[in-house]
């Protein structure tokens, strides 16, 4: 049997050193989200006045029993991390996948369609970025409540139009494409010419444009925590412990610094994947 050619033998796609550190950064949310018994055996919303404030392992007086310390109530703050990362991630991947389907729908029919429907479309979106994003999510839960659903729902809608804006370009770009015009002489309906030929253009685009989105759906989830509009005591969310620990940061700083690091590393994982996926493109 021949052997195989060195341009036939499988080779796994070249990934950057920097994009793999998201990868483990995200895997580790992901871990933290679906398993969270692996990294804990506390009860989040478990109080105990009489431990209340403990530091972490680097103190003399801390424990690895609880090594991020515990919050004002006596809860066990690596705990509440460890929650807080399944609210921060379904949050985001639930606002990801509305905005990006919104925006994809618009985006596909206001650059193939044309005409007054793209005008319409783009009008649209205009007059949502002339509001401020964070105000807009604030006058919004504020009216209509702050459910998990509705935070999801919220977010997804106030974020379409970078979705949109990107959909259309690369649509009114391939549609000009020769290919294009050979299936509409030969009859493919405009449906089909969508879903086959101008969707799989876009997608790779759209990946780059989900994982930014995604690490800006977490801050969002987060400011909105820490106003006390997101998700509702007593489930854990790190914008609401940060808000918690700043009344008491100067007898327990690691209260407001651990959900605070959290943040900033989940963010952080998710832009290098972003990286990655556009240095790809």
């Amino acid at each position: 049997m021949s052997e195989l050619s060195p341009n036939r033998q499988f080779r796994l796609p070249k990934i950057k050193a920097i994009t793999w550190i998201g990868i483990v950064i995200l895997v580790i949310n992901i871990l933290f989200a679906l398993l969270p018994g692996l990294f804990t055996n506390h009860d989040y919303a478990t109080q105990d006045l009489r431990s209340r404030n403990m530091p972490g392992f680097w103190h003399p007086e801390g424990s690895w029993d609880h090594p991020l310390g515990t919050d004002h109530l006596g809860r066990d703050t690596w705990a509440r991390i460890v929650i807080g990362a399944r609210i921060s991630l379904i949050i985001a991947a639930g606002a990801v996948l509305v905005a990006g389907t919104i925006g994809t729908v618009l985006g596909l029919i206001s650059g193939y369609v044309g005409g007054v429907t793209d005008d319409i479309i783009m009008r649209l979106a205009d007059i949502q970025l002339s509001f401020s994003p964070i105000l807009l999510l604030i006058a919004i839960i504020a009216v209509i409540g702050t459910s998990l659903l509705n935070i999801i729902l919220v977010l997804g809608i106030v974020s379409w139009v970078q979705y949109a804006r990107v959909v259309r370009g690369v649509t009114l770009s391939t549609k000009e494409e020769t290919y294009i015009e050979a299936a509409r002489s030969l009859g493919m309906r405009d449906l089909r010419i969508i879903w086959r030929h101008i969707l799989p253009n876009v997608i790779p685009t759209l990946l780059v444009i989900a994982a930014v989105n995604a690490s800006q759906q977490i801050l969002n989830e987060a400011a909105l925590s820490f106003l006390g509009l997101g998700v509702q005591p007593p489930t854990p969310a790190w914008g609401s412990m940060l808000n918690e620990g700043q009344d008491y940061f100067q007898v327990a700083w690691w209260n407001a610094a651990a959900p605070g690091i959290a943040i900033v590393i989940a963010v952080l994982g998710i832009n290098l994947i972003g990286d990655g996926l556009a240095s790809r493109r």
